[in-house]
């Protein structure tokens, strides 16, 4: 069970976490142009629990990496909890992934030397906050994910479900605009899968922001709303009802038109 944590109050809710318009992305591959994305538009509120989906070649990867500020597109706008990205160099592309984002990884990327506290401590330290306020906020993150009693143990001491809900909390620790989940079960089993889950399940519940990258069906349903990505454009696009069944179709944003314009 996860306890109840501070969200971030003071993001707009009439401001869209994520609003894209027109997003094209291209790269060379030796003589190949490839042409990864073409024109994604669409806007994710914040609160909202969205689930990428997509197979190889999709631009899922791509997309995910643009969203997570790893890379920038080639045309087009995107504005993550106001900032317009593209006008961003490398250093402060740097600032706002480790300010806005909280990353989870399915290689969980912890430390194995340290322990979950230490782990979680990091994003912290990178943003210069005092020691003893980072133990604290750090503490206060793995109790929130039900981590309460390991942290204070290693990685190698922890099943793979709990190095990737000490990962989540790193992820929260910062308190982001966005929690961005990359294949977050793909290293997991059928009932660690189930246990990460419902912490994402239950951080959306506390009016967190998450978006899951994932290619299994079953677990985006426990996304509110799936977009799906074929030969980098957006196919599919709706809600789902409290049941899991299809609700509405998503309109996405008209280039030039929105909240950013």
């Amino acid at each position: 069970m996860v306890a109840d944590a501070s969200v971030g109050a003071s993001h707009s809710a009439q401001r869209p976490v994520i609003a894209m318009r027109n997003v094209v992305k291209q790269y060379r591959m030796g003589d190949t142009e490839v042409h990864a994305l073409r024109g994604i538009s669409f806007e994710i509120a914040q609160g909202d629990f969205v689930a990428i989906m997509g197979t190889s070649g999709s631009g899922k990867s791509t997309l995910m990496n643009i969203v997570g500020c790893l890379d920038v597109p080639t045309r087009g706008h995107y504005w993550l909890d106001g900032v317009d990205v593209r006008t961003l160099d490398d250093d402060d592309l740097a600032r706002i992934r480790n300010r806005k984002i909280g990353f989870v990884f399915q290689s969980f990327n912890l430390l194995p030397r340290m322990s979950a506290i230490a782990n979680v401590e990091l994003p912290l330290t990178y943003a210069g906050v005092h020691p003893r306020q980072r133990r604290a906020r750090a503490a206060v993150a793995l109790q929130s994910v039900g981590l309460g009693q390991r942290m204070h143990h290693v990685p190698s001491e922890m099943s793979g479900g709990q190095q990737q809900r000490a990962a989540v909390a790193r992820a929260i620790v910062t308190n982001p605009a966005l929690i961005l989940a990359d294949e977050p079960t793909g290293n997991l089993d059928t009932e660690s899968s189930i246990d990460v889950m419902s912490v994402f399940a239950a951080l959306h519940s506390q009016g967190r922001t998450v978006v899951l990258i994932t290619h299994e069906d079953d677990i985006a349903a426990y996304a509110q709303r799936i977009v799906k990505l074929r030969d980098g454009q957006i196919v599919d696009d709706h809600r789902r009802d409290a049941s899991g069944a299809r609700r509405t179709h998503v309109a996405h944003a008209e280039a030039g038109q929105g909240a950013f314009q």
